[in-house]
């Protein structure tokens, strides 16, 4: 990690920069955890995501997927640009094996990048607790597809637990890894690519990654949703019922990608700026969430209050206190696994509930119709959470 965040609202406006694990400004590097002795890396804790609380048991297969028809942005000297996809679905009880959460060459590049000298053992980070079974049979019926999009320099693994809890609630779920993007993105051929963009803006700057991603975002959904699918189990997507949600630069690709693609009905930011603003003339009607700390309240970045005026269907803006940027991603449950919990910082626990039950209850409502008492306004239950009418 090179540079970070000064305080929490200048991070919100300068997403392309290396964050410290559970994203909290800070005056020095955070660290993962405490350098372990030699022969102690058993008895660390491994992290352990919160169980997906839909009916569904929760199948995973990765796809690898190249678009011969366009160059790789960044790296236009490796031909072809290629796209690491894990496929989230509904499955049948009883079926597949465990699901890594990252490689092990991934969780070393991904310390290396947050939290350099900790000496924290990747393999640790690797054995992550998940709860989806590689390649378990998929359950009958067709259901919603959800695309996820992660920040930058976070790789696709840290939207895991969102990915899980809404494959288990009856959604086909796309998370994607977009090349050269995140600190380590491991191939089928075994080599691993690193982060071109994550410390230097690429050429067109920041919103020419949000551009980027919703040129991948399209690629997958015809992928998906094409005659000839990449997926062996695409029967199960239907293909009017798409949405699509991202963290940080990904929540900004949701809206780039709507405002490019008619095939995405719904989308949701978490946390990201919107470096690429969504068109004045808004998103043809299509409903949109942004959900966010405190540092993205009206007033606090422009580009949210310009986003809010723009969007011109359904749509609502909550704020979540004492969150920070990580709050919506894995990254709290990594940290107090690691034995680093940031004081006055949203619990992990707290972190899962409220983005997987908010992000879970616009789908249900855009995708399935299925009314939503959650998004109707404040709740006893989730006091942290403010819904702002600017």
């Amino acid at each position: 990690m090179n540079r970070i965040r000064r305080t929490a609202a200048a991070a919100a406006l300068a997403l392309v920069l290396p964050l410290p694990v559970a994203g909290v400004a800070s005056a020095t590097p955070a660290t993962f955890a405490a350098a372990p002795s030699a022969g102690t890396h058993s008895t660390l804790a491994v992290p352990r995501l919160p169980r997906p609380t839909g009916p569904h048991a929760v199948g995973r297969s990765t796809l690898h997927l190249v678009d011969t028809h366009r160059t790789d942005p960044w790296v236009p000297a490796a031909g072809a640009r290629q796209l690491m996809v894990s496929m989230y679905y509904p499955a049948r009880p009883g079926s597949g094996g465990p699901a890594a959460y990252m490689t092990t060459e991934e969780a070393k590049l991904f310390l290396d990048e947050k939290a350099p000298g900790s000496g924290y053992p990747p393999e640790v980070l690797t054995a992550t607790r998940t709860w989806a079974h590689t390649d378990a049979r998929p359950a009958p019926g067709r259901f919603p597809l959800v695309l996820l999009s992660p920040g930058l320099g976070f790789p696709r693994a840290t939207l895991t637990g969102l990915s899980e809890e809404l494959a288990s609630r009856g959604y086909v779920v796309a998370l994607v890894d977009h090349t050269y993007e995140a600190p380590g993105i491991t191939f089928p051929d075994g080599h691993t690519a690193t982060c071109v963009i994550c410390d230097v803006p690429p050429p067109g700057g920041t919103p020419a990654v949000a551009r980027s991603r919703a040129k991948d975002s399209s690629f997958v959904l015809d992928q998906l949703t094409g005659h000839h699918p990449a997926w062996r189990a695409a029967h199960m997507i239907d293909p009017k019922r798409i949405g699509m949600a991202g963290h940080s630069i990904g929540g900004d690709a949701a809206a780039a990608t709507m405002a490019e693609d008619g095939r995405v009905r719904a989308g949701v930011n978490l946390d990201g700026t919107f470096f690429e603003r969504i068109p004045a003339a808004g998103l043809g009607g299509r409903p949109f969430l942004m959900l966010g700390a405190d540092y993205m309240a009206p007033g606090r970045d422009e580009t949210w209050d310009a986003g809010w005026t723009a969007l011109n269907g359904w749509k609502r803006w909550l704020t979540v206190a004492s969150a920070d940027h990580g709050s919506f991603t894995d990254m709290p449950v990594l940290s107090e696994a690691a034995g680093r919990p940031h004081p006055g910082v949203l619990s992990a626990q707290r972190s899962e509930e409220i983005t997987r039950g908010y992000v879970s209850a616009f789908f249900d409502l855009q995708l399935k119709g299925i009314a939503q008492p959650l998004l109707d306004g404040p709740s006893a239950a989730n006091p942290e959470v403010t819904f702002q009418h600017p």
